[in-house]
């Protein structure tokens, strides 16, 4: 009996051992988990090239390359070291991937305002704003630009004439420059942005642009010509602000968007709605997959002899493949077609699509094939939705099954509203850091608007522009563009309303840069972590959250145009001159900011009595010092032995005790922001934010093959 006991005992220790030894394998990442962490890995090798200071040697990124090669052939005999190497070796080939691409489109860049100049080009893009619009030129010619610092590429505002049809040769005289610096430390670098589109000149034309022939060669130029005509013809049939949404969301043209709707749209948290992405492009396939499938399973000798679900899905796959490029291949979209494709062609296969993996697959081919895209808004919020729906969904499936169960057409009803609130409450909170960070305000009644306009856009909008596809080579395209527009102006009206509701958005601050990465981190670390231990990354979340806290804004900022003059008061900044201006505006939305506090007029003082201002210039006062900003030389000479900082934007020629920023500074360097710490003004340039890199440097670099 005791010995029978014993055995019992023993069976049962090595039950809970097993049972335990079971839990923690399935808590530890297998596999699938490691695909998983495989384009984060490439997304942290892309973010650490971009934040180097300077270009790295080709030799020293090869060898890298080949040591992570090594490493990882070496470690995955060890099941413990198999894992880091894999994702050593992601790391180092999404840096490689970053450097290989920014050499690749590298391309001259005009190094200073020039002009009037006359160019020739051929028109790559056409942007229609209703009021005008811009044109990009390609294949460049120019008398008064020499050949050695001639641009890929320059993007002209139009002012007067006809917008010319893409695939047109123009003539135009305009004014170029080269593309703006950031107008603060840390803030948004243009310049880097159309590096990547080879963009080297932006301007504005002094007169219409001339045709002089045309280039229509080429696959670019005929899906711009053929985006351009359907443009065209949808507003013909749809005028008005519904005409350019229509547009919008059938061809990805948001020029011609009136900005009371834009506004309106964003502030109520529903300029989603615009970015083809995973819901415009999963509506657009899905329909033409159960269209398609009704409409063969209505034919009984195809139904019953050949494989009918393949075929739709193959439809679908070329539908899907079709409004990618008709919409413009943005990113949003690039990674919905990835994972539409990639469950079409699992149905073809007659396999089993992992949604995450979907995920993983799309995000690991867009960082390899355009790694830029990794600091931009687009690609952050699009795939940081998709990763938090999935993980929430994958969480809640059981609750929605057994709700499913309940046969009533009300409760139906009601679990469409709830999947609806869900979704957009889960989409909310993963996209709200970025939107903060890139855009310095959060939209709060988003889940009211789109649990009304969510449905509207899905079962009536998107439908009805793919009925409107189809009828076009019939020219009857209005029967489904004036329905379509009913459902355009219905979500107008709905974020309209909301964004006038009282306190619709919340402005933030600027937070760092290493706050997002750190909410970034814990938020893959919560949807992609198996077993308890993901909650730590809503630690982790609270941590980078946090973040903005950590930075104490500048006192003083000082554009690199030399124009304007920002002081920090009491209330929140104050602008030189006028408010009104795009640099001026970047200022006070990177602050929080809705509205400036008037600049002193001479013989005022601000509110706070910190700043002072005469007929020729105006003194800050400050716990350390002061502080003189005035344009007059007299003036400067005489008191800039007696303030501790001159800014001016006027160069200043004498010698001063002081420290000086003038015109020549900001020409040299950008941007610069001033703090005042320990008794001393602490200053921080564009330039040294960005680095040495290529889009700073103004013609492209030549790097030595040498470590």
């Amino acid at each position: 009996m005791e010995s029978a006991r014993r055995v019992d005992l023993g069976d049962t220790r090595n039950d809970v051992a097993r049972a335990t030894v079971t839990r923690r394998a399935q808590d530890r990442p297998d596999g699938q988990q490691v695909v998983l962490w495989i384009p984060v890995s490439i997304g942290c090798g892309v973010g650490l090239y971009f934040a180097l200071p300077g270009e790295p040697s080709w030799a020293l990124s090869l060898l890298a390359l080949a040591g992570a090669a090594v490493f990882a052939a070496v470690a995955r005999r060890w099941p413990i070291s198999r894992t880091s190497g894999f994702l050593a070796l992601a790391l180092v080939v999404g840096f490689v991937a970053a450097d290989f691409r920014t050499d690749v489109v590298g391309a001259p860049v005009i190094a200073k305002r020039t002009g009037p100049v006359l160019v020739d080009g051929t028109v790559a893009v056409v942007e229609d704003n209703g009021r005008g619009g811009r044109i990009t030129l390609s294949n460049l010619a120019s008398p008064d630009i020499g050949g050695s610092i001639m641009p890929a590429r320059i993007r002209v505002t139009l002012r007067s004439g006809a917008l010319p049809p893409p695939g047109a040769r123009v003539q135009v005289r305009a004014i170029l420059m080269p593309p703006p610096a950031p107008v603060a430390p840390g803030a948004f670098d243009f310049a880097r942005q159309v590096w990547f589109k080879q963009i080297g000149g932006v301007g504005f034309a002094l007169g219409p642009a001339t045709p002089i022939g045309s280039d229509e060669s080429g696959l670019a130029v005929r899906l711009a010509t053929l985006r351009k005509t359907l443009v065209t013809r949808i507003r013909s049939a749809l005028p008005g602000s519904d005409g350019a949404i229509a547009a919008a969301l059938m061809t990805g043209d948001r020029g011609a968007i009136p900005a009371v709707d834009l506004t309106a749209l964003r502030d109520s948290g529903l300029a989603h709605l615009l970015a083809i992405s995973g819901l415009h492009v999963g509506l657009v396939a899905g329909l033409i997959f159960f269209a398609v499938r009704l409409f063969l399973a209505a034919i009984p000798p195809i139904a019953l002899r050949w494989p009918i679900k393949k075929w739709s899905a193959l439809a679908a796959l070329a539908a899907a493949f079709a409004y990618l490029w008709l919409t413009g291949a943005t990113i949003p979209t690039q990674r919905a077609f990835v994972m539409t494709a990639i469950v079409l062609g699992a149905i073809v296969v007659d396999r089993r699509a992992v949604s995450m993996r979907l995920v993983a697959i799309a995000a690991t081919i867009v960082l390899l094939t355009r790694p830029e895209s990794l600091l931009g808004a687009s690609f952050q919020m699009s795939f940081a939705a998709v990763i938090a729906l999935i993980a929430a969904y994958e969480a809640a499936a059981p609750t929605f099954a057994r709700w499913r169960q309940r046969s009533g057409w009300i409760d139906r009803a009601l679990l469409y509203l709830a999947g609806v609130s869900f979704t957009t409450i889960i989409a909310g909170f993963a996209t709200m850091p970025f939107a903060a960070y890139h855009f310095n305000q959060i939209a709060l009644y988003g889940l009211a608007a789109n649990a009304l306009a969510v449905p509207i856009t899905a079962l009536w909008i998107m439908p009805a522009a793919l009925v409107a596809y189809l009828l076009m080579p019939l020219g009857l395209e209005g029967l489904a563009l004036v329905p379509m527009g009913w459902g355009i102006d219905a979500v107008r009206s709905i974020a309209h309303t909301v964004a006038g509701w009282p306190g619709a958005t919340l402005s933030v601050p600027s937070g760092p840069p290493w706050g997002l990465v750190v909410i970034v981190s814990g938020g893959l670390w919560l949807c992609l972590e198996r077993g308890r231990t993901c909650l730590l990354g809503l630690a982790v979340i609270a941590i980078g959250a946090a973040a903005p806290l950590t930075l104490t804004p500048p006192l003083i900022l000082a554009d690199g145009q030399g124009r304007y003059v920002a002081v920090r008061l009491g209330d929140g900044y104050s602008v030189s001159r006028t408010a009104r201006s795009f640099t001026a505006k970047m200022w006070l939305r990177r602050a929080g900011q809705a509205t400036a506090p008037r600049w002193p007029k001479a013989g005022e003082t601000s509110a706070d009595g910190r700043l002072t201002c005469g007929a020729t210039g105006c003194f800050l006062d400050t716990d350390a010092g002061r502080v003189l900003i005035s344009d007059d030389a007299e003036t400067i000479a005489q008191h800039c032995d007696d303030v501790m900082l001159v800014v001016s934007r006027e160069p200043v020629r004498q010698r001063c005790a002081a420290r000086v920023i003038d015109r020549f500074d900001v020409w040299r360097h950008g941007a610069h922001a001033v703090w005042i710490k320990n008794g001393q003004p602490i200053v921080r340039t564009a330039h040294q934010a960005r680095g040495a890199r290529p889009w700073v440097e103004t013609t492209p670099r030549q790097r030595p093959w040498r470590p």
